[in-house]
């Protein structure tokens, strides 16, 4: 149970920090950071919690790399399943945080919600196949970057860092794309609110990053087949 409640608060906070950057703080003509701003955001909730809450749940706050560790022997199937349904609800409580706040200014308009899109929803007016293979190929990186840094043989307390800066990469690559997933909990939590075009492309999110994140836990286990 403690390990569900730190996943609940560390999706809460990536959804908070990453999205809440980005529908708070990121179109203001003089003070507003900008995409590189948001990317910046959703890196650091990452590494914080890493910090945080890494050695109480393993830091996922992500269902595909929940499912990714799964595939790549480091996570046990028996909790894939509450560790999803806790970080789903923590992205939704984190994106209801983010409504509360936004809505109490005069004027406010939901619009996009940070939420993720293809084609005319995509921030670039990419189509389909270009967020498919964005999204997978993303989400497929990020596994292997967490794979990686988390391993026994791998320098000893650098791992949040290493997975932090690849999310914010990932970020810097993709947000004109699809707004960047690469987290279905991220991607629900916000199409819970905007619904509509949101809900209808939602798919998209789920898939593609857990495609991703299973093909990189079987290349990972190829690369290292050593014992942990």
């Amino acid at each position: 149970m403690k390990k569900l409640i730190a996943e609940f608060f560390g999706t809460w906070w990536l959804v908070l920090g990453g999205c809440g950057s980005a529908v708070l703080a990121a179109g203001f003509p003089e003070l507003g950071i900008g995409f590189v701003g948001v990317s910046i955001a959703f890196g650091l909730t990452v590494v914080t919690m890493a910090y945080a809450i890494g050695h109480i749940s393993g830091c996922h706050l992500n269902p595909a790399v929940t499912i990714g560790l799964w595939a790549g022997g480091r996570f046990e199937a028996k909790d894939i399943l509450p560790y999803i349904i806790a970080q789903v609800l923590g992205a939704t409580a984190g994106a209801f945080i983010i409504y509360l706040i936004a809505s109490g200014k005069a004027g406010f308009e939901l619009g996009g919600f940070a939420a993720n899109g293809y084609g005319e929803h995509s921030p670039g007016g990419y189509g389909l196949v270009a967020a498919l293979v964005c999204e997978v190929a993303m989400t497929f990186m990020f596994l292997l970057v967490i794979l990686g840094a988390t391993h026994s043989k791998a320098p000893a307390g650098f791992a949040g860092l290493a997975i932090g800066l690849a999310l914010t990469l990932i970020h810097l690559i993709s947000i004109p794309v699809t707004n960047t997933s690469v987290n279905p909990a991220r991607s629900t939590s916000q199409a819970l609110f905007v619904g509509d075009w949101a809900t209808s492309q939602l798919w998209l999110f789920w898939v593609a990053p857990i495609v991703g994140a299973i093909l990189a836990g079987i290349v990972y286990k190829f690369l290292s087949p050593e014992e942990e």
